[in-house]
C-alpha cells in the first residue's frame, strides 16, 4: 500500500510541475479526465493540490483558516468558476474543472488531507450526498474506538514545571470545608470515691448459682432495630500520619566496614590484576579510525575552511566549529567589499541532526580561534582576523541545544509529504545569535588572533602580572596571542575608572540595546582594553618574536566526570542567577599575592622557535616603564610556523610542539633541549593533539589529508600508523571522550567538512602501567640529555687542552745556526740523490754492479 501511495504522489507531482507549460496549449477535447478515488471505494473524492497563493485567494490557509478541529471549507461554485476565467489553466482547480461545472449545488466541500491519505494535500467532494455524509458523519462504532486505543500516541516531551505565583480560585474554601474539625465541646466526667473505701479486706468464695435467686441472667436473642436504620451519606475528610517508632542499632561493625573500604578495595579480583582483561569492548586487532559521521553546510560553508573546532564541555554529541574564507591576505584586501556581505559564523552541529546547524554565532569578522568558558559553557570567547575579541552569551538558548535529542523524535507522518509540497521547517532553521561584546579596535591586537585561553577560576593577575587568588569562583580573565608580536591579558569585569562627564552620560543613555542581544557584557562593547600587554623582544635588535600558540601551566584539555557534573550544576545555577550578569571589578589590589605560583609559560612563534618566558612585568631602571622580562630559554627546532603547543593531560610538565615538518616533546625545567625531536616528515604538518586516554599517543594532521598516529611505546622514530582521511589539508584535530567504551576524534579539513571518527580500542585503552612506562621513558631521555651535555663539556675541555699543547709546541721552536742549516740541506740533498739512483736502477739505465757514486761521476 505504501508503494502505491508513493507512486501516486510522484505522478501527481509531475502533473503539477508541468501544468504551467502544457495546459495552455491543450484544446477542450484534449483535457484529461479528473482522477477520483474509485479504486479506494470513494468515487466522490477528487484529490487536488492547492498552493499557498490559491489558499490565500479562497481563504483556506493551513493552520489559520483550516485547523485540526475544522479541517474543511465550503467554497462557492461561482468563485471557482471565476478563478477559471481569471487564471485559466494556471488555476489549481483546473484538473477537476469538469467535476466543478457539473456539480449540482452552490457550495463545494473542500477538505484538508493532513495525513496525505489520498496522495495530495486537499480533496474535493464531488456529490451532494458525499458532502452531507461528511458534514453529518455517524457515530463511530465501539469496535473502531477500541482499535483507535491501540494506535500509539505521539511521544510527549516532559518539561519541568515552572513555579508561578498562586492565584486563588476558591479551592481553599472546599479544602476548609472537608477538613476535620471539632464542632462540639467535649464532655468531661469526673468520678471519685472516698478514701476510706480503698484497701478494704476482700474474701471470695464459691456459690451455687441455682440455689440463689437472680444469681444469673439469661441473654436471649432478639431483633436489633439498629440494622433497619439507614444512615445518610456525608463527606468526611481524614488525615493519616505514618506510625512513629523508636529503633536502635549497633553501628560498630558498620564503622569498621567503612574504614576497610576507605583503606583498600575489598572487591578487587587479584587474579584478573595479574594480566590484562580480554573480555573488553571492541576488537584489539583493529587499529584504524572509523568514520562515524560528517558535517557540512552548502549554504554557509561555500568556499570556506574550518579554522577551529571545540566540543561542548557537558552536552553529548554537540560540537562547534568556526569558519573563514579561503583567501590570502592580498585577495582579502581585493575582495574586502564583497566579504562584508558574507556573515562570519560559528556553527553548532549535533549528532542527532547532521544536516542543519543548531545555532549560528555571528561575529564582525572571521573567527580563527574560540574557547568555551570552563566555569560556564554558555559563555564563549573568540578571536577575529582583524584582532578583536568577541564574546557570546547563549544562556537564553541553553534549553534549545539541551533538548536537541528529544526534538528529533517526531511523528513520521511528515515524511509522507511530496517533495514539492515540503515547506522550510521553522524548527529546523538554525538560530542566528549576535555577539554581546567586542573589544576596542584601537587598543587591542592589530593582526589576526592565533590563540586564546581562559585563565582558571583559581587565580587572577593584575597589570604587573602578579598572581592573586580568585575569590569569585568563575573564570574572569583571558589570554590571547596575535601575529602583531603581542600577548595580551584581558579582564571581562568592569574596571574602576573615573566618573564620565555629563556629555558622555548622555551619549551612553541614547544607545539602545537590541532585544535579542543579552546585556551580560554590555560594559565591554567597543571599550574593552587589555589588562596587560607583553612583547617578546629578540634582544639586541628592535624586532620582536611573532607568537602563534601559547601553553599555560594549567590547560583545560579534558573535563573529568566530576568536572562535568560541576559545570552542569553551575549551568543550572546560571539559569536562576547568572554570575556574569553582576560582575564586579577584581580584588587583586586588596589580596595577598601568591609567591609559589609558576608564571612561566611556553610560546611557539611563526619562525619555528619555542620560547619559555615569564609573563611578569618589570620596571626599567632608567625610564620607569613596564617592560617584559627576557625569555628564560629559546630554541629553534622547527622549520616552519608552530601551530601546536600543548601540555600532556597526564603530565603537567610535558609539552608537545608541532610545526613545519617535525615534532618535538619538551619537559618543563629541562633547559638542554627537547626530549624527542623527530626527523622531517614527507609532508608538512598542519595540526596535532594529545590522546586523552593514552599518555604515549598523539595525533598529527598533514597537508595531504593524512593523519599520523604516534605511539611512543611502540615506535619513537616514525609514526605507528598513517591513515588517509580526506583529499585536502587537515586544519584542526580535537579528540573527545564520551564514555569508557566510546571515544571520538573530530577532524576538520580545508574544504569546510567536519569528519567525526571513532577511535579503536587499541588507541583508546591504555595498557597496564602505561603511565609509569612513559614516565620512565621521559626520565631516561632527561638522563640522556644530561649525559650529552656532560660529554659536550668534556669535548670542549679536551679541545682546549689540545689547543694549549699546540701553542706550547710552537713556543718551543728556536733559531738554528748557519752550520746546522747547511748540514740539514746536505742531508736532504744526499737523500735526493739516493732516490734518483734507485729510480735509474729500476729503469735499467744504471747497472747494479756499478758502485761509483754520483759525486765521483761529477
Amino acid at each position: 500500500m505504501a508503494s502505491k501511495l508513493q507512486k501516486r504522489k510522484s505522478s501527481s507531482g509531475q502533473k503539477t510541475s508541468k501544468r504551467g507549460k502544457n495546459r495552455p496549449t491543450l484544446t477542450v477535447g484534449e483535457e484529461e479526465e479528473p482522477t477520483n478515488m474509485e479504486s479506494l471505494g470513494h468515487p466522490e473524492i477528487y484529490p487536488v493540490v492547492l498552493t499557498t497563493k490559491t489558499q490565500e485567494i479562497f481563504n483556506c490557509r493551513i493552520d489559520e483558516d483550516i485547523t485540526d478541529e475544522q479541517p474543511y471549507k465550503l467554497i462557492k461554485k461561482e468563485d471557482i468558476l471565476a478563478d477559471f476565467q481569471n487564471r485559466a489553466a494556471v488555476s489549481d482547480f483546473y484538473p477537476v474543472k469538469k467535476v466543478i461545472q457539473e456539480y449540482p449545488g452552490d457550495e463545494i466541500l473542500l477538505v484538508y488531507d493532513k495525513d496525505f491519505k489520498y496522495g495530495l494535500n486537499f480533496y474535493l467532494v464531488g456529490t451532494e450526498e458525499g458532502k452531507e455524509n461528511y458534514l453529518n458523519a455517524p457515530e463511530i462504532p465501539e469496535e473502531q474506538e477500541e482499535y483507535k486505543e491501540h494506535i500509539p500516541e505521539e511521544i510527549c516531551i516532559y518539561k519541568a514545571p515552572i513555579s508561578k505565583p498562586w492565584v486563588s480560585l476558591g479551592s481553599e474554601k472546599e479544602i476548609e470545608e472537608e477538613s476535620v474539625k471539632e464542632s462540639t465541646k467535649k464532655i468531661t466526667y469526673m468520678i471519685s470515691r472516698k478514701r476510706h473505701q480503698f484497701g478494704a479486706p476482700i474474701k471470695f468464695s464459691d456459690q451455687n448459682a441455682s440455689s440463689v435467686k437472680d444469681a444469673y441472667i439469661e441473654c436471649t436473642a432478639y431483633p436489633d432495630k439498629n440494622f433497619t436504620l439507614r444512615q445518610l451519606e456525608k463527606d468526611i475528610g481524614m488525615q493519616v500520619v505514618p506510625e512513629v517508632k523508636d529503633i536502635s542499632t549497633q553501628t560498630r561493625c558498620v564503622e569498621i566496614a567503612l574504614q576497610q573500604n576507605e583503606i583498600m578495595n575489598t572487591f578487587i579480583d587479584d587474579w584478573k590484576c595479574l594480566a590484562e582483561e580480554e573480555g573488553t569492548f571492541g576488537d584489539k586487532t583493529d587499529t584504524h579510525l572509523k568514520e562515524y559521521q560528517s558535517f557540512t553546510d552548502l549554504h554557509n560553508l561555500t568556499e570556506k575552511m574550518i579554522t577551529c573546532v571545540s566540543w561542548h564541555p557537558v552536552i553529548y554529541g554537540l560540537i562547534a566549529v568556526s569558519v573563514a574564507v579561503r583567501l590570502s591576505f592580498e585577495d582579502r584586501v581585493h575582495f574586502s567589499g564583497k566579504l562584508l556581505l558574507q556573515p562570519s559564523l560559528i556553527l553548532f552541529w549535533s549528532f542527532s541532526d547532521p544536516i542543519h546547524p543548531q545555532l549560528m554565532l555571528e561575529s564582525p569578522d572571521d573567527i580563527f580561534c574560540f574557547k568555551f568558558c570552563p566555569s560556564d559553557p554558555n559563555i564563549i570567547a573568540g578571536g577575529c582576523i582583524n584582532g578583536q575579541i568577541v564574546m557570546w552569551d547563549i544562556t537564553a538558548h541553553a534549553d534549545r541545544i539541551e533538548n536537541i535529542k528529544t526534538g528529533g523524535s517526531r511523528s513520521k507522518k511528515v515524511t509522507l509529504k511530496p517533495m514539492f509540497l515540503l515547506e522550510p521547517d521553522s524548527n529546523k532553521e538554525a538560530m542566528y545569535i549576535r555577539h554581546c561584546a567586542v573589544s576596542s579596535i584601537e587598543n587591542g591586537h592589530k593582526h589576526v588572533i592565533t590563540d586564546i585561553h581562559w585563565l582558571p577560576d583559581t587565580f587572577e593577575i593584575n597589570r604587573m602580572g602578579t598572581v592573586f587568588e580568585n575569590r569569585s569562583g568563575i573564570c574572569c580573565q583571558l589570554v590571547t596571542c596575535s601575529a602583531d608580536c603581542t600577548i595580551c591579558f584581558w579582564d571581562i569585569r568592569p574596571q574602576k575608572a573615573l566618573t564620565p562627564q555629563p556629555t558622555e552620560k548622555k551619549k551612553d543613555e541614547s544607545i539602545e540595546i537590541p532585544f535579542d542581544v543579552p546585556s551580560t557584557f554590555l560594559h565591554l562593547d567597543l571599550a574593552w582594553k587589555p589588562l596587560s600587554k607583553i612583547r617578546l623582544s629578540k634582544g639586541e635588535t628592535s624586532l620582536d618574536h611573532c607568537p602563534t600558540k601559547i601553553s599555560l601551566s594549567e590547560d583545560h584539555l579534558q573535563y573529568k566526570a566530576q568536572d562535568k557534573m560541576l559545570a552542569q550544576s553551575k549551568a543550572a545555577k546560571v539559569g536562576d542567577m547568572n554570575p556574569y550578569q553582576n560582575l564586579e571589578g577584581g580584588l587583586a589590589n586588596h589580596l595577598k599575592p601568591r609567591e609559589d605560583f609558576c608564571t612561566k609559560f611556553f610560546v611557539g612563534t611563526e619562525e619555528g622557535e619555542v620560547i619559555y618566558t615569564d609573563w611578569k612585568m618589570e620596571r626599567d631602571s632608567e625610564t620607569g616603564r613596564l617592560m617584559t622580562k627576557k625569555p628564560v630559554s629559546l630554541y629553534t627546532v622547527h622549520d616552519g610556523a608552530v601551530h601546536t603547543v600543548q601540555r600532556s593531560p597526564f603530565y603537567k610538565d610535558i609539552i608537545l610542539t608541532i610545526g613545519g615538518w617535525n615534532v618535538a616533546i619538551w619537559k618543563e625545567g629541562v633547559m638542554t633541549g627537547p626530549l624527542l625531536q623527530t626527523s622531517c616528515a614527507p609532508k608538512r604538518y598542519t595540526s596535532g593533539h594529545w590522546s586523552l586516554t593514552r599518555p604515549g599517543v598523539f595525533y598529527i594532521g598533514r597537508e595531504d589529508g593524512y593523519i599520523d598516529i604516534w605511539d611512543l611505546l611502540e615506535k619513537t622514530h616514525e609514526p605507528a600508523l598513517s591513515q588517509n582521511i580526506c583529499i585536502t589539508m587537515i586544519t584542526c584535530i580535537k579528540p573527545w571522550t564520551f564514555s569508557a567504551k566510546q571515544q571520538f576524534i573530530a577532524v576538520a579539513d580545508y574544504y569546510g567538512t567536519l569528519h567525526i571518527l571513532e577511535i579503536p580500542w587499541t588507541l583508546s585503552h591504555p595498557s597496564a602501567n602505561e603511565v609509569l612506562s612513559m614516565n620512565y621513558y621521559f626520565e631516561r631521555e632527561v638522563k640522556h640529555l644530561e649525559y650529552v651535555d656532560q660529554r659536550k663539556k668534556i669535548r670542549e675541555q679536551e679541545k682546549k687542552e689540545m689547543q694549549l699543547e699546540m701553542e706550547k709546541k710552537k713556543a718551543k721552536t728556536y733559531q738554528k745556526s748557519k752550520e746546522q742549516l747547511e748540514a740539514e740541506l746536505k742531508m736532504d740533498y744526499e737523500s735526493y740523490l739516493e732516490l734518483e739512483r734507485s729510480i735509474l736502477v729500476n729503469l735499467g739505465l744504471i747497472k747494479v754492479s756499478e758502485k761509483v757514486s754520483y759525486m765521483e761521476m761529477m
